[in-house]
């Protein structure tokens, strides 16, 4: 079979692009993580004009290390929808200041305030660093409700890819500890199994283009300082291994059929409903890893996006 047949015809040109990026720097390494991390920066697209960014640091969780938040879109003293926003990246690349330019159009989309979190990056920090860093935020932002213009009853949490997957992770602490309200989830092909490419197979055509199971071991290695999908793996650290996910917040989960994260994430949703939490799933045929950041304009990353920020303006109107 022709593996770029199964791609959407708007995708193609960009997937083969990702495949050869991919292959550029597998199997990935510390020296060709740096790399990687370079080429991020490097490809991330001016900031947007005419929408506020503030750069602030916040006192860490248990931890004398400071974190650094940005506040998009801040509207002081008002009483306004917010959402928290974790960046992508393998847990080990990525930043909230690499992807800006989307986090503000997310905000004019919605009008409403973004605070989105530079967690400390894997594998300098391994797990639970840089969910102490999201819960930071989680805890900032509802102490500092007024100051920044957010509705402490409509703070939704959204992730991308690891971003998705440390948000799953905070939502299940959040309502474990029973400290701060989250109102939704939105999870964008979210990175939630360490058994993905590990200790269980994919079939070939999953993650050919892109992220792979390659790229996702050494992931979550570095994320948990450990060989992944073993037994020893602590539970608090992998979404997919939480045995309960009662009370969490009503979520979206989008992928596509390519992803390799689509069997997780559609296993995730399952579990959520069956937990009677309210979930959207959505799974777009043909599209790979990224594909609405990739190709924003293509019509499949539009109605995509649209989705997820219908889900989102309905959470906040509930």
């Amino acid at each position: 079979m022709e593996l770029l047949n199964l791609v959407d015809p708007e995708l193609r040109d960009i997937a083969l692009r990702m495949q050869a990026m991919t292959a550029s720097y597998t199997p990935l390494s510390l020296e060709k993580l740096s790399q990687r991390r370079a080429t991020i920066a490097g490809l991330a697209p001016p900031w947007l004009d005419g929408i506020s960014v503030e750069e602030r640091q916040i006192p860490g969780f248990d931890d004398p290390a400071p974190v650094t938040l940005f506040i998009v879109n801040a509207k002081p003293n008002t009483s306004g929808p917010a959402i928290l926003h974790l960046h992508g990246g393998g847990f080990n690349a990525g930043s909230s200041r690499a992807g800006m330019s989307q986090i503000q159009e997310l905000a004019a989309a919605l009008d409403c305030l973004v605070v989105s979190v530079e967690y400390r990056l894997a594998p300098e920090t391994i797990f639970p660093g840089a969910l102490a860093d999201n819960y930071a935020a989680l805890r900032w932002m509802h102490e500092n409700a007024r100051e920044i213009g957010a509705d402490p009853t409509r703070i939704a949490l959204l992730g991308e890819s690891a971003g998705g997957g440390h948000a799953a992770m905070l939502s299940i602490a959040a309502r474990d500890r029973g400290q701060y309200n989250i109102c939704f989830q939105a999870l964008i092909y979210p990175m939630l199994d360490d058994r993905t490419g590990t200790s269980r197979a994919v079939p070939a055509h999953i993650g050919a283009f892109g992220w792979n199971a390659e790229t996702n071991r050494f992931g979550w290695e570095c994320f948990l300082g450990q060989t992944p999908g073993t037994d020893s793996v602590p539970i608090a650290a992998v979404p997919a291994r939480a045995k309960n996910l009662a009370g969490l917040p009503p979520s979206f989960i989008g992928t596509g059929t390519l992803d390799l994260f689509v069997a997780e994430d559609i296993a995730f949703a399952h579990r959520l409903i069956e937990a009677a939490v309210p979930t959207e799933l959505v799974v777009v045929p043909g599209a790979i890893h990224g594909f609405d950041t990739l190709a924003k304009t293509a019509g499949i990353s539009q109605r995509f996006t649209a989705a997820k920020l219908a889900a989102l303006r309905r959470a906040f109107a509930a």
